[in-house]
């Protein structure tokens, strides 16, 4: 252990809690000892944490692991990164991944996190969605063949599921996608990729598997982010009502970034090459209705409540139709890992970093959410 290098939570003590546990508990990084882990979208939630994640191993165990940062934006990762850059260990790419890759060094394990998140994103360019899925990834699986890799992961998403006819989804359960709607580039193109990394591992041997994500969150996230969760947490701190556009019927599980960065872990390590493999906490399944006003029983001393306001069109905000999907773990735990935090410690969790980490709150944002 090297008590002399700075903490990889850069003044964040929850993500340094959070990375500590990884870094100390019961996952083998030896395994990864020697190895040189390359990963994409790296300035990202799930990516950064990946790559602290692993320094931190490196730091407190001698892990031996071998980083590189694939990021585009330089002033971003300086902020991300801070002094984890300067280490040894860590070394950066910094492209796009719709370009053409190229690194004079080994690469012994990949994990492909570059990918468009915000949903108002997808519905304005929806064709940038797509190519960043489709001509990306076919790109990194290219680059992974080059480099005669030992094992890819792909993050994918629940979104790939579309509109289940069932409760409880297990990897086999597709559901409707309607593909005229801009709103299905993000979830046609996460279906497409998939299959792009089937083939290949089909067609080629390339060892790569399939990461379907819940949604996550936790320590790490910007205060600044605006998804759903970010924007929960934000009116808890701010002291403002969670104002809803939609009934906030659809019902979805979630996933803590800590038993996200484990599970992907666990799939690129053990996963059977060509497999998808759902990530989530099945006992976190909570309406988006509910799951404000658990933020604020949470947080009474914020003294905020759920209202709504329901326009007619809501099409602009890129919402996806209302539903009920839980993903089922089953085949994920049987790889040997667990989800271990629970919805209410996500979001005292959440709200602990993003105090931590902010500064100063902007009190002149508004709280209004999906």
């Amino acid at each position: 252990m090297n008590d002399s290098i700075r903490p990889e939570g850069l003044g964040d003590p929850v993500l340094q809690e959070d990375l500590d546990e990884l870094a100390r508990g019961g996952f083998p990084f030896g395994r990864l000892s020697g190895s040189t882990v390359l990963v994409t979208g790296a300035t990202g939630l799930i990516g950064s944490q990946i790559v602290k994640a692993l320094a931190c191993a490196d730091r407190v165990r001698g892990a031996g692991i071998r980083i590189i940062a694939m990021y585009r934006n330089e002033k971003k990762a300086d902020r991300v990164f801070g002094e984890i850059a300067g280490r040894p260990c860590f070394d950066s790419m910094v492209c796009d991944i719709t370009d053409r890759l190229s690194y004079p060094g080994e690469i012994d394990y990949i994990i492909h996190c570059a990918s468009a998140t915000s949903s108002k994103y997808f519905v304005d360019h929806p064709a940038e969605t797509i190519e960043t899925a489709l001509a990306g990834t076919r790109n990194i699986l290219e680059f992974a063949r080059e480099k005669n890799v030992r094992g890819v992961v792909y993050l994918s998403s629940l979104e790939v599921y579309g509109v289940p006819g069932q409760r409880m989804v297990s990897e086999q359960d597709y559901g409707y996608l309607d593909p005229l709607k801009v709103r299905s580039s993000y979830s046609e193109g996460k279906r497409m990729a998939e299959c792009i990394c089937a083939s290949y591992a089909a067609e080629y041997g390339l060892p790569v598997k399939i990461a379907r994500l819940s949604q996550s969150f936790g320590a790490g996230v910007e205060y600044n982010d605006g998804r759903v969760f970010a924007e929960f947490a934000r009116c808890a701190i701010e002291r403002k009502d969670i104002v809803l556009h939609t009934s906030g019927g659809t019902v979805r599980s979630y996933l803590y970034t800590r038993d996200a960065v484990s599970a992907i872990l666990h799939i690129l390590l053990d996963g059977e090459s060509g497999q998808a493999y759902n990530a989530s906490n099945t006992e976190s399944a909570v309406s988006i209705r509910d799951m404000a006003q658990l933020v604020c029983d949470i947080f009474p001393e914020a003294g905020i409540k759920v209202r709504f306001d329901c326009p007619e069109d809501v099409s602009s905000f890129g919402y996806n139709p209302e539903m009920v999907i839980i993903l089922d773990t089953e085949k994920l735990r049987a790889l040997g890992w667990k989800a271990e935090v629970g919805l209410e410690e996500m979001f005292r969790r959440l709200v602990r970093s993003m105090r931590a980490s902010s500064g100063q709150a902007d009190s002149s944002k508004t709280g209004g959410i999906a």
